[in-house]
């Protein structure tokens, strides 16, 4: 196959053709020319608009083709359209705008991204960092573009950690795609009500569950801005809320009876937090020897553990009876954390039985949580939505 086919193969050329290929110290060097058996497309409208004068040589750069740098190289016509009036330079299919890289480029380098960072990306392809953040931006601003929001009816709410200490992102997937629909900063009321303010109302009347941690900021303004939508408290937010308050009685354990104890429960934090069927053999022997002890940390540990059949039921009738016999234990533990943890189910309790009516969780976004915080802060574009990835 000739090096001309392979552009072509790459390269939407309607209305041009590749008129030479040479290797130069720089690379490959296609030479483009246009095809006079088509008239020229505005650049503006792309409506058929008429040939005005030629403007000066541009380089646009394309894939590496087995390592070797490839360009594009032609002289753009300015036309004179008679849909939109004025003079503009004409449509060239293969860029976007003004940019010095082919949208093949771009594509390839925004799906490379995905995977490595940006500094990688940009050695692999022999470019500078910006050229990527580029790419980046260029594909995801068609994506936001191009998206089909009509089929979305179930969303998860979560927020990420961006930096150390307290910088908070918010970000809003579609549960049931799996993707990220939008990202803002912070973790108040008004960041969320920027994301429905960009859905619209029409996209808000079809969502049937919203999924969120019990966040009150969010639980509000889920129930103003989308009141037709069920309300679902993440599961997993809420037993890591429990694990939370476990290991707090086991801390407070180990402060107040000292040194001692310290020693007792070193290397133990895991056993208590960890499901049973987790434990390795050594950590299920040692379990074992510690619930001959009467700790404050077993009797923790046991409610945790008890809690877990609350999820097994499938009537909300059944479980909220269950959950007050648990309500009971917890109150009446002498066990101060899993005291506050009950008392702040029952204040959501409501919200907390819809998970039996609709059975939605966010667990399925923590992978890509998990990728945002490792390598990725959120870019707003120009209509308030966020959601490219930029490399750290």
């Amino acid at each position: 196959m000739l090096v001309e086919s392979l552009i072509k193969e790459t390269v939407e050329l309607q209305g041009f053709r590749v008129a030479t290929v040479e290797q130069t110290g720089k690379g490959l060097e296609a030479e483009l020319m246009s095809d006079e058996r088509y008239v020229p497309r505005c650049g503006r409208c792309g409506g058929r608009a008429l040939y005005r004068d030629t403007r000066s040589t541009r380089r646009f750069r394309h894939v590496p083709l087995w390592g070797i740098d490839v360009y594009l190289i032609y002289a753009p016509r300015r036309v004179v359209c008679k849909h939109c009036g004025g003079v503009h330079v004409e449509l060239l299919p293969w860029v976007s705008g003004k940019r010095q890289f082919t949208r093949a480029l771009m594509v390839a380098l925004a799906t490379w991204a995905r995977v490595l960072t940006w500094e990688q990306v940009a050695g692999l392809f022999h470019c500078s960092w910006s050229t990527v953040a580029t790419a980046v931006d260029e594909a995801v601003a068609y994506g936001l573009a191009h998206r089909d929001l009509s089929e979305v009816s179930h969303i998860g709410i979560d927020e990420i950690s961006r930096k150390r200490g307290h910088v908070y992102v918010t970000n809003v997937y579609d549960l049931n795609s799996r993707r990220l629909l939008w990202s803002g900063e912070g973790r108040t009321k008004e960041t969320l009500e920027g994301f429905f303010d960009w859905f619209g109302e029409q996209h808000t009347e079809r969502l049937e569950g919203v999924c969120c941690d019990m966040w009150q900021p969010y639980a509000d303004v889920v129930k103003a801005r989308a009141p037709k939508a069920v309300l679902v408290f993440d599961k997993f937010h809420i037993v890591q809320h429990l694990t939370k308050a476990v290991d707090q009685v086991r801390r407070d354990e180990i402060r107040e009876k000292g040194q001692t104890h310290k020693e007792l429960m070193t290397k133990t934090r895991y056993i208590w937090l960890k499901n049973p069927w987790n434990l390795t053999d050594k950590q299920r022997g040692r379990l074992g020897e510690l619930e001959q002890l009467n700790l404050k940390i077993n009797r923790a540990y046991l409610l945790k553990e008890a809690f877990r059949e609350f999820w097994s039921y499938s009537c909300p009738g059944w479980a909220i009876r269950y959950l007050d016999k648990w309500f009971w234990w917890a109150t009446h533990s002498r066990l101060q954390p899993m005291r506050d943890f009950a008392w702040m189910l029952r204040r959501h309790q409501k919200d907390l039985l819809n998970y039996f009516k609709m059975p939605i969780s966010n667990g399925i976004v923590e992978g890509l949580n998990n990728k945002a915080k490792v390598k990725s802060c959120p870019i707003q574009d120009e209509h308030g939505a966020r959601g490219v990835s930029r490399a750290r």
